[in-house]
């Protein structure tokens, strides 16, 4: 009796495990997705506020791409945001070149022949901590393309300028899409990627 209970515990384990729901990606994790011809692709996006989490989600919804989010260790507050204060945490950090905030979280891209980069514009171009993730990954041979979302100052050069600390990126261009359905970004991207 108690191995016909056993089997039949175990049976229903491996049955509910082969009839389960795929699991969807989450942050740093999930199943390599494709858009059209572009081989693996993963999304990053870095998100103060949640409008470039939004963002990057629907993208890699449409994709089918994996996504990551670029975690500070160092959360940022409402007043580190102000970039009415000069004294701002992240206004301190966009007027230092050479800051890199530190990230909580470990990346690699290496696996993915694609990386949409999604960020928020702060003083017309990317946070540092986007920075300190380009500096982080090993860009041979992979395309790049940006995105990001903006209050009003759009894309500016902060797609170039994150793709020259890209080293051996293909840096395909990049758009703000502030605004747009993920179905638009996909059709961006796949025609960037021509």
């Amino acid at each position: 009796m108690k191995k016909l209970i056993l089997s039949l515990l175990i049976g229903g384990i491996v049955t509910a495990g082969v009839f389960a729901a795929p699991s969807t990606p989450s942050t740093g994790s999930g199943t390599a997705g494709s858009a059209g011809s572009t081989g693996s692709v993963a999304v990053v996006y870095f998100s103060a506020t949640g409008t470039t989490e939004r963002m990057a989600k629907d993208a890699a919804k449409a994709m089918g791409a994996d996504i990551f989010e670029i975690q500070p260790v160092q959360k940022y507050s409402d007043a580190d945001l102000n970039w009415h204060d000069k004294k701002s945490r992240s206004s301190i950090e966009c007027n230092d070149p050479k800051s890199r905030p530190a990230i909580a979280n470990k990346m690699d891209i290496a696996k993915y022949d694609t990386v949409i980069l999604c960020y928020p514009i702060w003083w017309a171009y990317a946070p540092k901590i986007v920075y300190t993730f380009v500096e982080s990954q090993n860009w041979n041979g992979k395309k790049l393309v940006t995105l990001c979302t903006s209050g009003g100052s759009k894309l500016g050069r902060s797609g170039s300028d994150l793709a020259k600390f890209a080293k051996g990126a293909d840096f395909k261009g990049g758009k703000d899409f502030t605004r747009g359905s993920g179905a638009d970004i996909k059709k961006y991207v796949e025609g960037a990627l021509k």
